[in-house]
């Protein structure tokens, strides 16, 4: 654009400059023109004087063709003089003339001259508007996949500078239990009282570290196991001493919602029944939770771990099955836990399932009886 801006400017200036010329030749042979009119015209006069007196002296004649000299320059000067305005105004025609002559032509030019420039423009943006789009694309685009990785970047120097969170662990109430809880499963609610801070301190724990989607199988069902026999442990304590857990509520105490996890409150049923039965289907659940009671199956001295979990499954199976406090087991006669009444849809075939840990081996036409269930306290 500068380039054919300038282009027309210069063409302009030409096409003056040369109009310019043209009327100062004009005007400098239309100046000498009075000039040689005056010396012209004196020869003339001077043989008109000599012809009108020729008796005269020779020094009359010299004085007068003196005074005629004098007298035709005087005159000629006066004529020049008073041509000079009419020349002046002839010139300024000439030139006007011209002027109007060459403004056409320099109108021509100019139109032409902006005609072409429009006509490249219009070019120039035509073949460069596609590549200009795509380079702002491609800038953009590349400006976002530079943002991307810088975010990135922050957060991973975020995540080395920031204190790693300490790993969720079931350590505390692992003490609590070896100190307040024999190998039989006998509970010292005396000791757990004197160390309720503790449980506290581990039930908020639980709070703080719900389950998490990413979780195993085994960590998500230790979890539960563990919030279940901790806070029956705390229900006790908060009503202790009594004789039984069913004294507690109105005899319900597993409806009581009151425990708080994940942004929600539970009761022991919820725990229980909603959430380790019906997502894990694994019946040796039963062997793991504790419900205070004497004629349940004994709490574990230790916590329930991922670790752990399968290990400890097929060993309280075992140990609650085989124990004649709690099952009583002839080959063509069973007499067994109510548990194995209340929740008979979780085990499937009785037989079947009691013989995969029975020492003794059951006919599968015994008879099945089911013992009364003690509810005193497991103390």
């Amino acid at each position: 654009m500068k380039n054919l801006k300038f282009i027309l400017f210069f063409a302009l200036v030409i096409s003056l400059s040369a109009c310019g010329d043209s009327g100062n030749s004009s005007a400098s042979s239309d100046t000498k023109t009075p000039e040689k009119i005056a010396i012209d015209e004196s020869p003339n006069t001077t043989n008109t004087s000599n012809e009108n007196s020729p008796t005269s002296t020779s020094s009359d004649v010299e004085k007068s063709e003196q005074t005629d000299s004098q007298t035709k320059e005087q005159e000629a000067t006066k004529l020049t003089k008073k041509d000079a305005p009419s020349t002046t105004k002839e010139k300024v025609k000439k030139l006007e003339e011209k002027v109007k002559t060459a403004t056409p032509k320099l109108t021509e030019k100019k139109t032409e001259l902006e005609t072409k420039i429009q006509k490249e423009v219009i070019n120039n943006n035509t073949t460069t508007t596609t590549p200009i789009e795509k380079k702002v694309e491609k800038t953009v685009e590349t400006k976002k996949d530079n943002i991307i990785p810088a975010k990135t970047k922050i957060k991973e120097e975020v995540k080395k500078d920031t204190p790693k969170k300490p790993a969720f662990s079931h350590s505390s109430w692992d003490a609590l239990l070896k100190k307040n809880v024999t190998s039989s499963g006998k509970v010292n609610y005396k000791g757990f009282k004197a160390d309720l801070p503790k449980l506290r301190a581990y039930l908020k724990l639980l709070a703080k570290n719900p389950v998490q989607a990413d979780w195993s199988k085994n960590k998500k069902m230790a979890y539960w196991i563990n919030a279940y026999n901790a806070y029956t442990v705390k229900l006790i304590l908060d009503n202790y001493p009594t004789a039984s857990i069913t004294k507690l509520e109105g005899g319900k105490p597993w409806d009581k919602k009151w425990i708080k996890l994940n942004g929600k409150t539970y009761s022991l049923n919820n725990i229980e029944n909603d959430i380790l039965r019906p997502q894990f289907k694994d019946a040796r659940i039963h062997f793991a939770v504790n419900c205070a009671a004497k004629s349940c199956p004994p709490i574990l001295n230790r916590a329930w771990t991922v670790n752990n979990l399968n290990s400890n499954f097929e060993k309280r199976a075992k140990q609650f099955i085989n124990d004649t406090k709690y099952n009583q087991i002839a080959a063509d006669k069973i007499k067994v836990s109510k548990i194995f009444e209340w929740y008979a849809s979780d085990f499937g075939n009785l037989i079947n399932f009691l013989n995969k840990y029975s020492n003794t081996k059951i006919n599968s036409d015994a008879k099945v009886e089911y013992l009364d269930y003690n509810w005193n306290l497991n103390e």
